[in-house]
């Protein structure tokens, strides 16, 4: 999409070169119709404040596109507008190429589904359950990644047990901000079985570029079934990224009054950047709040309940990881919840 004409030559001439026919409409106008079809979307940078005023939906697969200079500062603009990609030309011409070549006849379209889990407040379990979700999905041989995106988390390796497995972290690929060949990510990272973790070390405390977490996000697309996201209750940049990317958000919330006003704010925050975002509450409610009236209060629909289960915090102090076991109502619930995103019982494949 775009009325630049010099812009439009240079796209169709890395579309030819990609192998790829191209649909092209000069205004959101033109490109309602096949806005959400389409398997790649590129917008120039011409008609990104007529998208914000179209307000077209969301979508993965969004690329922003300019030349030097039109796209200062370009990840706040491919923010508001939704893009997942920022594509500076001539820079980013080869990757450009890449990425329309996934879309010539015969290549095969990412197919990966990405949920994100973030805590309505400090301490709600939000870590727990994205390595239950993960652990739950891998049980069910689904290839999957768990992504740590919250520098300030302990490292999600820990909720594993794994921080004794050989791999990379994050600190080590901070700098990507180009397209990664998933097999070579999935390789250099820890692993067991389908499941592969993308984490933090204990070392130095890090910023996480926006590129990167992009980057990360596209190979896991490409390259595995189930993607698993823990997200920070203050989003930066690399976490909006990330919310922008998914197909489905949970927030946890303990029962308990504070939480669901802490929580209020957390969905005024991430709500704007997702297209799906939905409540777990975890028990006990000391003040017997129901499920049903927080997510009321939050405006947000239901996903479930946890009740307490103390051998759960008993296995992680050991390093046993969540839901491993494949018992108890943490593994009961993410199994329903890997079968609503992915379409595929996890009963079957059980380890």
């Amino acid at each position: 999409m775009t009325g630049d004409g010099d812009l439009l030559d240079n796209l169709l001439r890395l579309a030819a070169a990609g192998g790829t026919e191209v649909d092209v409409a000069a205004d959101p106008a033109a490109a309602r119709a096949r806005w959400q079809p389409a398997p790649l979307v590129l917008v120039g940078s011409d008609q990104a404040q007529a998208c914000l005023r179209a307000r077209l939906p969301r979508r993965p697969r969004l690329v922003l596109v300019g030349r030097t200079g039109e796209l200062d500062p370009g990840w706040e603009v491919a923010e508001l507008v939704g893009a997942e990609h920022v594509a500076t030309l001539p820079t980013a011409e080869p990757w450009l190429v890449d990425r329309l070549a996934e879309c010539a006849p015969g290549q095969a379209l990412t197919t990966g589904q990405v949920v994100a889990v973030l805590g309505g407040r400090g301490g709600a379990g939000a870590s727990v359950l994205a390595g239950g979700l993960a652990v739950t999905a891998a049980r069910a041989r689904l290839r999957t990644l768990l992504i740590d995106a919250d520098p300030l988390g302990g490292g999600l390796d820990l909720v594993l047990g794994w921080e004794q497995l050989a791999g990379l972290r994050w600190p080590a690929l901070t700098d990507a901000d180009g397209r990664v060949d998933p097999p070579t990510l999935v390789g250099a990272l820890p692993s067991r079985g389908d499941l592969v973790v993308l984490s933090w070390d204990r070392g130095e405390l890090l910023n996480l570029p926006a590129p990167a977490m992009a980057t990360a996000l596209d190979a896991a697309r490409r390259g595995r079934e189930y993607v698993v996201v823990d997200l920070p209750r203050q989003l930066d940049d690399a976490a909006v990224i990330a919310l922008q990317s998914t197909d489905q958000a949970y927030l946890v919330v303990p029962a308990e009054l504070r939480a669901t006003a802490a929580a209020a704010r957390v969905v005024a925050v991430a709500a704007p950047h997702c297209a799906s975002l939905s409540v777990i509450v975890r028990g006990p409610a000391p003040g017997r709040l129901k499920s049903a009236e927080i997510a009321k209060v939050l405006g947000l629909p239901l996903a479930g309940t946890l009740r307490p289960e103390p051998a759960l915090s008993r296995g992680l102090e050991r390093g046993e990881a969540p839901a491993a076991a494949g018992r108890g109502p943490l593994a009961v619930l993410c199994r329903r919840l890997v079968a609503e995103v992915t379409g595929q019982s996890t009963a079957a494949g059980v380890a």
